[in-house]
């Protein structure tokens, strides 16, 4: 995995995130008044509503998937400064999005499903005594990012989430799991990355070829996701983590829209 890709996902997570927190929750609008009488219910032989136009008890209805960029954009213009449509890739923020996390356990993530650019700066590393390690500097990269991570509020995160599920669910079967459930993906990939190992400082590398890689073959065959909690060092992977157990807690609890 190059230094880019790792910088890329780091950001993807926590842009995506903190974007969820705002669109879904602070920018909801409050519930309209309740309508003199309740609309009938659909015949059990209609056809079923087109994946991404449901609405749910409370809250705004869900935009199309395929019409999903321009809002999420918006929303993180809004949130991060207007360049940062500078950093998002599309089309497919929420397919792209939804590939990544699910490319997070294997051992790479292809860097066409990324949703944003690689977060700017060289990976560091530094050379002693002829030996190669992650330069404790590194970690600095992420800095900015780990304030969002602390700051995220896990039940609100979870409640809208639960809310737009319909949208992460359509995509991820149209990444290939006609039957799959992407919350269940999700939780996988949750688990795999709170079993990241938390290796002493300094990590070793080499550098075989153009890239660097973990000098201990267990880091080494580690999984992308894994590899990305090592390199972002041992305080933002123990802040990542705590933030993730939350999640993982809230997440046992949710019952999901289907």
């Amino acid at each position: 995995m190059t230094p880019a890709v790792r910088g890329a996902l780091i950001v993807a997570v926590l842009c995506v995130a903190a974007a969820l927190v705002y669109w879904f929750g602070f920018r909801e609008k409050p519930a309209p008044p309740p309508a003199p009488a309740a609309a009938p219910q659909a015949p059990a032989s209609s056809p079923p509503e087109r994946p991404g136009l449901a609405t749910t008890p409370s809250g705004p209805p869900l935009p199309t998937l395929s019409g999903s960029d321009g809002p999420l954009l918006e929303v993180l213009s809004q949130l991060f400064g207007a360049d940062i449509e500078k950093l998002v890739l599309r089309p497919g923020i929420v397919h792209r999005i939804v590939a990544t996390i699910d490319n997070l356990p294997r051992a790479k993530v292809p860097q066409q499903v990324m949703p944003v650019k690689p977060v700017g700066g060289p990976f560091g590393a530094i050379e002693r005594a002829a030996r190669l390690s992650i330069s404790p500097d590194n970690a600095d990269r992420y800095a900015r990012y780990m304030g969002r991570v602390s700051r995220l509020d896990t039940a609100q995160l979870v409640g809208t989430y639960r809310h737009y599920y319909p949208l992460f669910q359509q995509a991820y079967r149209e990444l290939g799991y006609p039957k799959g459930e992407f919350n269940d993906r999700l939780i996988e990939v949750i688990d795999d990355l709170l079993e990241a190992p938390q290796p002493e400082p300094p990590v070793a590398l080499v550098a075989p070829r153009a890239m660097f890689e973990d000098a201990d073959a267990a880091l080494q065959d580690a999984s992308a996701g894994q590899k990305i909690m090592i390199r972002i060092g041992p305080e933002n992977e123990a802040r990542v983590k705590a933030k993730l157990r939350q999640i993982r807690r809230a997440l046992d609890g949710v019952d999901l829209p289907r």
